[in-house]
């Protein structure tokens, strides 16, 4: 795991080249996605079909054979342990109860002249949502995903899941009936972002698409964005642990905190901001220490051999002028006194406050939602949430009297922009 410091002469261009990640530009990677959705639209239900067959090994004849009933979702539910049904149903309820703050209503306001203005919110009609499967099969992104569109007020949501083999998680379908997701079908990749966007014989289309996929995935949710909304083009999951040196740091938490990162993925990334070079050295030697029996050490050594770092900064300055740099997906602060810091921090997707919150919790079930920017997009977006599954309409009512110097206004500005038809119509309210 490499070690850098803020005082390296090319500490700029360590850190630049240690961000550099480029999700769906590779040209064979685009081709092959534009081949695969150019079928989809064209064949429907038997291209995705065979894709199915070919690509996950599934077993399925028939596409109703990869559509999951709701008796099946239900049965997942009731045969969970006692003890795992009710970590997923604390999660669910957590969950929902945060996005319940998120919902917006319909305003408007009147004007000095009785005109009336505002906004009409409205949720999605249909969404689709897509859950790994396989060997990342992550039940609560099914929470993550399903729960704020049910809270939006979303009328239909249809749920995508590679089953390779055939194979799925049990809990998996649990979260699904636990989210009151509507559909369930067992296919992935591009020829699943495919069939949704545009509709085949057996899946309807929808009008946005979210969650988290492989490279196939996110490419294919690049290209048909303008088709259907999408949430973001997702890289690969990243954590920025920041600590000082201070008297009740734990180096063994903050490697393992590292490390619930670095075993997602061989392109996942975390990194270690610290001001004290003593303590960069005990959190690397922890590391060290709990990949020696950490079940996924390979993936593990991989990524932070690829993607990973300690950076030793010279004071807390320097450390909020990395973290804004990095703009991470998930941001730890693991100081005394985290609420200090939180004015100097303008880009994290989710940010964790003080040692006895890892990101490990926000990933299942603190409440906010776990479906963040990554590669640096925390700098102009936010995580998934009741807003993505609702829409806006602009209200306008003018009243006769308020009307005129409006379109008198209008009348100017359209003349000033060459426009006579506009001018025209505003003319037309003030002069009658």
């Amino acid at each position: 795991m490499r070690q850098l410091s803020t005082q390296d002469v090319d500490f700029e261009q360590q850190l630049t080249t240690l961000l550099a990640f480029e999700t769906v530009n590779d040209a064979d990677l685009l081709k092959t996605v534009d081949s695969i959705i150019a079928q989809v639209r064209q064949d429907g239900d038997s291209v995705v079909l065979a894709l199915t067959q070919k690509f996950d090994q599934h077993p399925a004849m028939s596409m109703h054979e990869l559509e999951l009933s709701q008796e099946s979702l239900a049965k997942a539910f009731t045969n969970l342990d006692t003890k795992v049904k009710e970590a997923l149903t604390t999660a669910a309820t957590r969950v929902q109860t945060f996005h319940e703050r998120q919902v917006q209503e319909t305003w408007e306001y009147k004007d000095e002249l009785g005109n009336r203005l505002g906004q009409k919110v409205t949720p999605l009609d249909r969404v689709g949502i897509y859950v790994p499967g396989g060997l990342a099969s992550y039940p609560s992104s099914v929470l993550m995903n399903a729960i704020p569109a049910k809270v939006a007020g979303v009328k239909e949501i249809i749920m995508v899941v590679p089953a390779p083999n055939g194979i799925l998680n049990p809990l998996v379908l649990a979260a699904a009936h636990l989210a009151k997701v509507d559909r369930v079908f067992t296919i992935g990749g591009a020829q699943a972002v495919a069939a949704l966007a545009y509709g085949t014989e057996t899946i309807p289309s929808v009008d946005k698409i979210t969650g988290p996929g492989n490279k196939y995935v996110a490419a294919a949710k690049r290209a048909v964005f303008g088709q259907v909304g999408i949430d973001m083009i997702a890289g690969p999951s990243e954590v920025l642990v920041y600590a000082e040196g201070q008297a009740d740091d734990r180096a063994d938490w903050l490697a393992m905190d590292l490390l619930s990162q670095a075993e997602h993925d061989r392109i996942a990334q975390a990194i270690f901001v610290t001001t004290s070079a003593e303590q960069l050295a005990e959190v690397a030697a922890e590391i060290e220490k709990a990949l020696a029996d950490l079940p996924k050490a390979d993936i593990a050594r991989d990524s932070l051999k690829n993607r990973g770092a300690l950076i030793l900064v010279k004071d807390r300055a320097e450390g909020m002028d990395v973290i804004n740099r990095v703009a991470p997906e998930h941001l730890e602060l693991s100081v005394d006194d985290p609420d200090a810091l939180l004015d100097n921090i303008r880009h994290a997707g989710a940010i964790f406050m003080g040692r006895h919150t890892p990101e490990a919790i926000g990933d299942y079930c603190a409440g906010p939602n776990h479906v963040l920017p990554t590669s640096g997009t925390a700098r102009f977006s936010s995580p998934l949430g009741v807003y993505d599954f609702q829409k806006k309409s602009s209200i306008i009512y003018c009243s006769e009297s308020g009307s005129k110097p409006l379109a008198e206004t209008a009348d100017i500005l359209a003349q000033r922009e060459d426009l006579e038809a506009h001018a025209r119509s505003a003319r037309y309210r003030y002069q009658s």
